[in-house]
């Protein structure tokens, strides 16, 4: 769809707007001699790059691509014109609220919108500044912060325990084979971690994020380390400590903390975050640099895990209005930035992309497995729009929308570093001593 094209139909579907009642005056398109609402459904389905899927109206009207993989029905005036004047930002309230439904797999369906969208030609100079406007991500100041995080973890434990694994797992897990259980794939994750950072016993970690404590109580459980957690959600932070004493551990071998990581004190053998730089905020990475580099001992090993992109683009403003508040996915050229100013020399980046796509897959299907205890939970809308966020990121995976780094990096004088990948994948490593696997100067 040219730049043209997409102004002709974003203003046509406000010259036949009749204020917020968004009523059409007129039925006709008076260039093409079309309904109106027929024209400016082939002009979205142009505007999408004219994908293999189907969409109708309420009147009957109906555009389709070849062998269609779903198609979606727009129920009202006002969808069509919401959709036309912003679908980022207003499908997933459409979605939600019934105004639109979709036939077919959700997530076929998003991954060819999705595709088309990235073949399309670009939107309009002033439509794209609106688009980014509107996908500002909320900031992420101490103050901030805490009411960032509490519209998305503090929805309650219960919630989350209905599709999560057991161990409360909200991160991509890393999968050995297609056979593995999401539970096995959640341990296998941690373990990889770990033997990246090389925990020993008796070594202490800085954990920036905890979630629900899993990942702290695993290092300390198999690997024998003292860990402080840090995390501003009240209700996780009530569920880990909980946690603590129903696996048999010490409060001095985990310490759950309710603070910013910007408060963090100490030093440590290792600094690691899982899933949280997603929330962080690029203007804020100067400070996070601080914190790991005033936290990490000399000869100390941190690892960040995050979601990233391939290039810097704006946060989906829907996912950031009603999913994630202050979320922003970097890609790495924004993390760079962390690494210089705290001198940092990087050892091992890792993709693991599509591992979270088979991790939110097995989620979702968890999720539907217990939509109507969703839906007793909250509503109807609520569980729609959390099947379309999940189904969203999975999509996002499968087409490269979406990455999922992990981070290895010490300081620099820091020569006390394994020659080669090996120790990582080899389970047998991990409770051996590790200078024997050092380069030697």
């Amino acid at each position: 769809m040219s730049n043209k094209s997409r102004r002709e139909a974003v203003d046509c579907s406000r010259d036949y707007s009749a204020s917020h009642h968004h009523t059409i005056k007129q039925e006709t398109h008076p260039q093409s001699g079309k309904n109106i609402y027929t024209w400016l459904l082939e002009k979205l389905f142009d505007y999408c790059g004219r994908p293999p899927i189907g969409i109708s109206l309420w009147n009957g009207a109906s555009v389709s691509g070849v062998d269609p993989v779903a198609s979606i029905h727009i129920h009202s005036r006002q969808a069509l014109l919401k959709l036309i004047a912003h679908a980022d930002l207003y499908l997933g309230d459409l979605y939600a609220n019934g105004s639109v439904s979709v036939e077919g797999d959700l997530v076929k369906l998003l991954e060819t919108i999705y595709t088309g969208l990235e073949n399309a030609r670009p939107v309009s100079r002033i439509h794209k500044m609106a688009q980014n406007y509107l996908a500002r991500p909320r900031k992420n100041t101490l103050e901030e912060a805490q009411s960032n995080i509490h519209q998305h973890y503090n929805l309650g434990n219960d919630f989350y325990r209905l599709w999560l694994c057991d161990n409360m797992q909200y991160t991509c897990a890393y999968y050995h084979s297609v056979d593995d259980s999401l539970e096995q794939a959640q341990i296998h994750k941690m373990d990889h971690i770990c033997r990246k950072l090389r925990l020993q016993p008796g070594q202490t970690v800085i954990e920036a994020g905890c979630g629900w404590g899993g990942f702290a109580r695993h290092m300390a459980q198999n690997y024998g380390v003292k860990v402080r957690s840090y995390n501003i959600s009240e209700e996780q932070i009530r569920y880990a400590r909980e946690a603590i004493r129903q696996h048999g551990l010490q409060d001095d071998q985990v310490e759950y903390i309710l603070d910013d990581y910007r408060n963090a004190q100490g030093e440590y053998d290792a600094f690691v975050s899982v899933g949280m730089l997603e929330h962080v905020g690029v203007e804020y990475y100067q400070d996070l640099s601080a914190v790991i580099n005033r936290c990490l001992k000399p000869n100390g090993s941190a690892l960040l895990h995050f979601i990233g992109r391939n290039s810097p683009l704006p946060m989906n403003p829907w996912i950031e209005k009603r999913i994630f508040p202050g979320a922003y996915p970097p890609a790495l050229s924004e993390v760079m930035p962390l690494f210089e100013n705290g001198n940092f020399s990087i050892l091992d980046i890792e993709n693991l992309r599509l591992h979270y796509s088979r991790t939110v897959r097995e989620w979702l299907n968890r999720y539907e497995s217990h939509i109507q205890r969703v839906q007793q939970q909250f509503d109807d809308s609520f569980a729609r729009a959390w099947r379309l966020y999940l189904a969203g990121s999975i999509a996002s995976f499968n087409t490269g929308y979406l990455q999922l780094f992990q981070i290895l990096f010490n300081k620099s004088p820091n020569n006390d570093i394994p020659l080669t990948r090996q120790s990582i994948y080899n389970q047998q490593a991990v409770n051996q001593t590790w200078t024997n696997t050092t380069l030697s100067l």
